[in-house]
């Protein structure tokens, strides 16, 4: 696997690195050593498939506050998407700031999103899966979410939004929830970056 680290400190895109011979190739989307020498936590509580059958479909912004925040590694395993994060660590150098990444079943690259993240995506072609290993249990009392077309987060979606779940598309904007967001987003004594 080939890390790559995003200006977001802890965020890393995972390419493969592929062994190839006349049958294909073979590679690597997982390693629990090399995700530990990279810094990452890969723990994998649970394991989750989106289908999303029309291209413009938008998920997200997601995320759970702690003690149950979440990691995530996304991977695109049919069609493609475009995959947003935004750091909602409040003591970060990059608070607020986010990066966006194209995930497909032909880059084969995944996405690794830390604790105390925002993510959402949104679908680039018909009938595209997404593979999420999450590193906590889905807690419904401790999840949030960010409005996607807050313009205060500056996010740019670059298809027409087709479909949107009515929970995504009734969270609220940043500035509605900051106060909030910093108290419960706020670093744990002792927790790393």
């Amino acid at each position: 696997m080939i890390f790559t680290e995003t200006k977001l400190a802890g965020a890393f895109i995972l390419d493969l690195e592929r062994r190839e011979d006349n049958r294909g190739f073979f590679a690597r989307t997982f390693c629990q050593h090399e995700s530990e020498e990279h810094g990452l936590r890969p723990v994998i509580a649970q394991a989750n498939l989106a289908h999303n059958k029309r291209k413009g479909t938008l998920r997200g912004m997601h995320f759970q506050f702690p003690p149950a925040a979440e990691t995530k590694l996304v991977r695109c395993t049919r069609g493609a998407i475009v995959d947003i994060i935004v750091d909602l660590r409040p003591e970060s150098p990059t608070y607020l700031q986010h990066v966006e990444v194209e995930l497909s079943a032909d880059n084969g690259r995944s996405l690794y999103v830390p604790e105390r993240f925002g993510h959402g995506y949104q679908a680039l072609e018909d009938n595209t899966e997404t593979s999420y290993q999450v590193g906590e249990f889905y807690t419904p009392g401790v999840e949030g979410g960010l409005s996607p077309f807050d313009p205060g987060l500056g996010l740019t979606w670059p298809l027409e939004v087709t479909e949107i779940s009515e929970k995504d598309s009734g969270w609220a904007p940043l500035a509605e929830v900051k106060d909030e967001l910093e108290r419960r987003m706020a670093k744990l004594e002792g927790a790393a970056l």
